[in-house]
């Protein structure tokens, strides 16, 4: 198949990484994948170094010279498929297919969970314009369906895959060495893009409890949160305490550094990659219920979960992890399991085969 991935954000985070995977993954089993975004998306300097062909398109803006463009590129790479992952450029996607040609078919991702409106547009570019919709979790395809009144057979969940020969339990003093973090101290740590739902906020103000006194919190990430969380840091006198690391693209190392790994995500959430890698490399897990979190992560089976923005109960969840150790052992074990069972990225790759294959001959 001839697959077009088009993405109009230009930001970073787990729905650019999705999108990079599957392409990878597409293009190893012979198919033909671009991906198409802004000039200035992270999105193509990240798909040129993967070796995964790519198109300038100013999709994150509505109009004709943004539809033109993107029916060039169509016109010149005949996709079957045309995978969407925004607003702006599922737009123009139905612009296209409603204007200008009907084929070739279009797949809708929904990769976060916040609820869409129910106004017409939506019921059209949901309902309408995709042979499927894609979702990264069941949470977020019964909200399709339920507000936007969709046939369930039109909507499947498919959570991103994990690569289980990547992410899995290391050296941790091995790890530590190499990154210059000690090698005594506990530290629990989390991988997400700086942004405000994903929760740092309240994971910093949970190192200021007397039972994190001995404990570090190293940040591996960057976005929008960046500056917010360095000036709480500041405030709440952390800086010795807390590591912002930046974006790092192998994360492989830090999880293997990690004593626990904390996600304590507000919202917006489907079944998130980094709470995925951490549990394939077996850290024991302090989260949330946001979003589809809930389908992989289960109080006391897989994780500890605690109430949303409440950074004692996050508090007391970390420091359990810290001193019940055969507690993290057992979770963690029983959460790697849990991924390779459902959240491989072989199982990706064939449900979303199997979508597209199916949504090319509709």
């Amino acid at each position: 198949m001839r697959i077009l991935h088009t993405e109009a954000s230009t930001g970073w985070g787990g729905q650019e990484i999705r999108i990079l995977d599957e392409a990878a993954g597409f293009i190893a089993r012979g198919h033909d994948v671009r991906v198409a975004a802004p000039a200035e998306a992270p999105i193509l300097q990240a798909a040129a170094q993967r070796g995964i062909p790519w198109h300038a398109v100013p999709l994150n803006r509505k109009g004709g010279k943004s539809l033109r463009a993107l029916a060039r590129v169509i016109a010149d790479f005949k996709p079957n498929i045309v995978a969407t992952h925004s607003s702006s450029d599922s737009w123009l996607a139905g612009a296209f297919h409603r204007f200008i040609h009907r084929r070739p078919a279009i797949v809708r991702f929904r990769h976060i969970s916040t609820p869409v409106s129910r106004g017409l547009q939506n019921r059209w570019l949901y309902g309408r314009v995709p042979k499927r919709i894609v979702t990264t979790g069941e949470a977020i395809r019964t909200m399709l369906i339920e507000r936007l009144k969709l046939d369930p057979a039109h909507v499947v969940s498919i959570p991103t895959g994990t690569d289980l020969s990547r992410f899995r339990p290391g050296d941790k003093a091995a790890a530590r060495r190499a990154l210059g973090l000690p090698e005594s101290e506990p530290i629990v740590g989390i991988v997400a893009t700086l942004r405000s739902w994903k929760g740092h906020r309240f994971l910093v103000s949970a190192m200021n409890n007397p039972q994190l006194s001995n404990a570090r919190l190293v940040i591996v990430g960057d976005g929008p949160q960046d500056e917010n969380l360095k000036r709480q840091i500041e405030e709440l006198g952390l800086q010795e305490r807390v590591l912002l690391a930046g974006r790092h693209d192998d994360v492989v190392p830090w999880l293997q550094a990690f004593d626990v790994f904390a996600l304590p995500s507000t919202g917006n959430e489907g079944v998130p990659q980094a709470l995925m890698q951490a549990m394939a490399c077996e850290l024991p897990v302090v989260t949330t219920s946001a979003g589809a979190i809930p389908e992989l992560a289960s109080h006391d089976e897989t994780a500890l979960i605690v109430p949303k923005e409440n950074e004692d109960a996050l508090a007391q969840a970390i420091a359990r992890m810290f001193s019940e150790r055969e507690l993290g052992k057992r979770l963690g074990a029983t959460a790697r399991r849990a991924v390779a069972a459902k959240h491989s990225t072989e199982a990706m790759l064939a449900n979303m085969e199997e979508v597209y294959r199916e949504a090319a001959i509709r």
